[in-house]
């Protein structure tokens, strides 16, 4: 078996296909029971988000817990970072005071690269992952929803995945759509035309939902993000009840879906636009199985990062 090992983990853009195939195993090893590596010396980590989640910072504290690192808290509402202090500094004090790892989720895209760069490793030693850098990327929500795609089907190649609602501002569309591609997937996209950006043609074709929806294996929902919405006049027209019309899964979308399709959905949802809420639950529904599956693919991505670093005395 492939193990992987890697300094941080802040993006799949570098990941190779037999890295991403191993790290999918191992989740699912771990969601099988089996245990974690036993640790040799004791891993001190931080999960630091200046953006609200309940879903990716409880599931990561919960991985790290299962895989017996010990969490040192932090509120990102009384810290430093409110009197001006830097990030990169917030984190060489993390280093100061011992904390080996540190989750973090930022509004800035690409706030990493000030901590991993070869500057910044001069002077830090702490491991980041990325929980979620603005509009930019969200690899551990990527890795989980391509195990739970794996645990459906068993592959990736030929697979049709559409991906639809507010693509541009979407840090979990722009992960998938990669990895998906690298992986062999077909991809298509749906939703507002003005939330699209045509740079992403590269990557699959945009169709109406209504073209999508009965040939597609997965149908991947996107959230409409109002907060990314600054500046949009767009924002200032929506209408809730107007874009479940247009885009969103209502009774009669989901008939039209292949018996063997799945809905999925990164959360939270709201209920009524992007999916009818009777149909958060249904049998073809991923939702609460993503959710799941996010804990032990962190498992797997933190066990990874562990082991690039030498960390709890694990090579």
């Amino acid at each position: 078996m492939t193990i992987v090992r890697l300094p941080h983990f802040v993006s799949v853009e570098n990941l190779t296909v037999d890295q991403t195939l191993a790290l999918i195993k191992r989740a699912e090893e771990f969601k099988a029971g089996t245990p974690a590596p036993e640790l040799r010396e004791p891993v001190y980590v931080t999960n630091m988000f200046f953006e609200n989640s309940t879903r990716t910072h409880t599931s990561f504290a919960m991985a790290e817990k299962k895989l017996g690192l010990t969490e040192i808290p932090f509120d990102a509402s009384h810290s430093s970072i409110k009197k001006g202090e830097t990030l990169y500094d917030t984190c060489l004090t993390m280093d100061a005071l011992g904390v080996d790892l540190t989750v973090i989720r930022a509004s800035e895209n690409e706030y990493y690269q000030a901590l991993i760069n070869p500057q910044a490793d001069e002077h830090l030693s702490i491991g980041v992952i990325n929980g979620g850098d603005g509009s930019g990327q969200h690899p551990s929500q990527c890795m989980l929803d391509i195990m739970t795609i794996h645990e459906h089907f068993g592959h990736f190649t030929g697979l049709k995945v559409a991906i639809v609602g507010d693509i541009t501002n979407s840090r979990v569309a722009k992960s998938n759509m990669e990895i998906l591609n690298k992986l062999g997937a077909e991809v298509f996209f749906s939703g507002p035309e003005y939330w699209y950006d045509h740079a992403f043609d590269q990557y699959g074709t945009y169709l109406p939902v209504d073209e999508l929806i009965g040939q597609v294996d997965v149908l991947m929902l996107l959230r409409v993000q109002h907060e990314r919405h600054a500046g949009d006049a767009n924002e200032a027209s929506f209408n809730a009840a107007q874009y479940h019309q247009q885009f969103g899964i209502n009774q009669a979308r989901y008939q039209a879906m292949k018996k063997s399709a799945i809905i999925m959905h990164p959360g939270p949802i709201n209920r009524g636009i992007e999916l009818a809420s009777e149909l958060v639950e249904a049998p073809q529904s991923a939702f609460v199985e993503q959710m799941t599956n996010g804990v032990f693919m962190r498992m797997a991505m933190l066990e990874a990062v562990l082991r690039g670093r030498k960390l709890g005395g694990l090579a």
